[in-house]
């Protein structure tokens, strides 16, 4: 298949190959890399479907996520925009690897677009930490709101010199967490749970105050570790618990809520920066276009998710947040400071300005009392 070839193919393609129609080389591709670009070329020109920029994009999520979906409007808005001339293949499942391949793909140009976490951007910047604080939004459009404003935007650009450019603000909806082993209804209940997360400081520390074993672990990874009894419990959106089928090895889902997951869509630097001006044009066009359509997909995956789900008999429960928010709030107070590797006052506060306007002026009960924290 196709897709199979060319997820072989990519891992070392260097970015001048992904420019198909166009000629270039490098003294320092190495003959297996040469290779592999012919092979991904060759595969891509049988089906007829390439551009003059044939681009490659990768997430770590099934085909049948919003990620993808995105991604995909994406990829038919860009051929509609440049009658052909560029065009996005899309590549779920980890076929092209994890979420930090993916990133190190995008300044190697082995990958063009991708659609990640936020998680494994710390290395790059601190600016996307404040998506980590816990119990931040109590809504979609809260967070939508603050991905859509000027900090959200210069938030999403503050990698633009670092081998990518953000393009958009997709997403991924609300974190709740499933385990094998209980309703989670109090943070008491996560006492002992070997639960696991992506690899990001604050969400480790948010689950050990309240008592849980956090296990950082590849996406790729996980179904086999709950299987096998390795962890207890993962939390993620309801559209990603569907998609991968956790149902079939966790009995217990539980509303949390406790993160909103943005998902940043980037395209590499160095490919975006050779494309003709008008092309950079469509690009940047067809991503903000597809950006209602991919939170629309979510909106209906979270509804039909949580159905299915029920359906298939995973017992889902509500808990009161109430004790939640209690339970993590020192993390602001250990984490929002001016220092490497945390959460910027300055951004903070200017979220808090955004959610402000949104709804009124409320806020939640954990970040009323953390502004203060933050000031100091």
């Amino acid at each position: 298949m196709k897709k199979k070839v060319l997820a072989l193919a990519l891992a070392t393609t260097l970015c001048a190959s992904a420019f198909v129609g166009c000629s270039s080389s490098s003294s320092t591709t190495t003959e297996s890399s040469n290779t592999e670009s012919t092979e991904a070329t060759e595969s891509t020109e049988a089906t007829g479907e390439a551009g003059e920029y044939a681009m490659i994009s990768g997430t770590t999520v099934p085909d049948a996520h919003p990620y993808n979906l995105g991604l995909t409007k994406m990829g038919e808005l860009l051929s509609e925009k440049t009658n052909g001339a560029v065009t996005l293949d899309v590549f779920g499942n980890s076929q092209l690897g994890s979420e930090r391949d993916l990133i190190e793909g995008l300044q190697l140009g082995s990958v063009q677009v991708t659609c990640v976490s936020t998680a494994p951007l710390s290395g790059f910047t601190d600016a996307f930490l404040v998506f980590d604080l816990p119990f931040l939004f109590e809504t979609s459009e809260e967070a939508r709101a603050v991905m859509d404003s000027e900090v959200g935007m210069e938030i999403l650009h503050s990698v633009d010199e670092q081998g990518m450019v953000g393009l958009a603000w997709f997403e991924n909806g609300f974190r709740n967490v499933t385990n094998s082993k209980l309703p989670i209804e109090t943070p008491d209940d996560l006492k002992g749970i070997k639960i696991r997360t992506m690899e990001n400081p604050m969400h480790m520390a948010a689950f050990q105050i309240m008592g849980a074993d956090p296990t950082p672990m590849a996406m790729g990874e996980v179904f086999t570790a709950l299987q096998q009894g390795t962890i207890d419990a993962q939390e993620n959106p309801v559209p990603i618990i569907e998609t991968n089928k956790f149902d079939e090895v966790q009995t217990y889902l539980s509303m949390t809520g406790h993160l909103f997951s943005p998902a940043p869509v980037f395209i590499g630097k160095a490919y975006f920066d050779a494309l003709p001006a008008e092309y950079q044009t469509a690009v940047q066009e067809a991503a903000d276009e597809a950006v209602p359509y991919q939170r629309e997909q979510i909106d209906l995956q979270n509804e039909s998710g949580l159905e299915a789900l029920q359906e298939r008999g995973m017992q889902v429960n509500y808990p009161d947040k109430a004790a939640f928010q209690e339970a993590t709030a020192p993390i602001y107070e250990q984490y929002i400071k001016d220092e490497a590797g945390c959460v910027s006052p300055d951004i903070y506060n200017r979220v808090l300005d955004v959610l402000a306007s949104v709804d009124g002026g409320a806020t939640t009960e954990t970040t009323e009392t953390t502004t203060e924290a933050a000031a100091e």
